[in-house]
């Protein structure tokens, strides 16, 4: 049996160039806050955890501005960005007061912001929360949802980009 040893052997910046060698889709978390503003975040760290029940993962950082926005909604929507959305990508993930100005969005059927354009939307309630180190881990699961054939966002070694246009 192997023993890992107490303390790592790298530092921040290892870890996340390590990290950026596995490439992954690029979202945007929106939710509408208590007193009825849009809020939303762009995010990298997204998984599918269940198909029965359908349930993905996605986190915020402890620092996030709108963490305690995501904190008491009881509800989000997942916006899998695509390919021509990079400007998006960055608009979210700037601290800007209202990221939603001048933005094509609309509300899902169910209340929730939805960016146009997008090449995935999937509404979800909370289904768990979790602490994971500097980041919360949030659990929703999928109740509605909407998909295109756009090519998605991607985000790796560092970059956003999409697919070659070989595959």
């Amino acid at each position: 049996m192997h023993t890992p040893p107490d303390i790592k052997t790298f530092d921040q910046s290892a870890f996340r160039k390590a990290l950026s060698c596995f490439p992954t889709g690029v979202g945007v978390a929106t939710i509408v806050s208590a007193d009825g503003q849009p809020h939303g975040m762009t995010i990298s760290s997204f998984n599918s955890v269940s198909m029965n029940p359908p349930l993905i993962l996605w986190s915020i950082g402890l620092e996030a501005a709108c963490l305690d926005d995501f904190r008491q909604a009881e509800a989000f929507a997942i916006n899998i960005l695509a390919a021509d959305q990079k400007p998006i990508s960055q608009r979210f993930a700037q601290t800007k007061q209202d990221r939603f100005a001048g933005l094509d969005w609309h509300l899902s059927p169910t209340g929730l912001p939805l960016l146009d354009g997008a090449t995935a939307t999937l509404s979800c309630r909370v289904w768990s929360r979790y602490p994971g180190g500097d980041h919360e881990i949030i659990v929703g699961e999928v109740y509605e949802l909407t998909c295109s054939d756009k090519t998605p966002l991607l985000y790796g070694l560092g970059q956003l980009t999409s697919f070659p246009k070989e595959l």
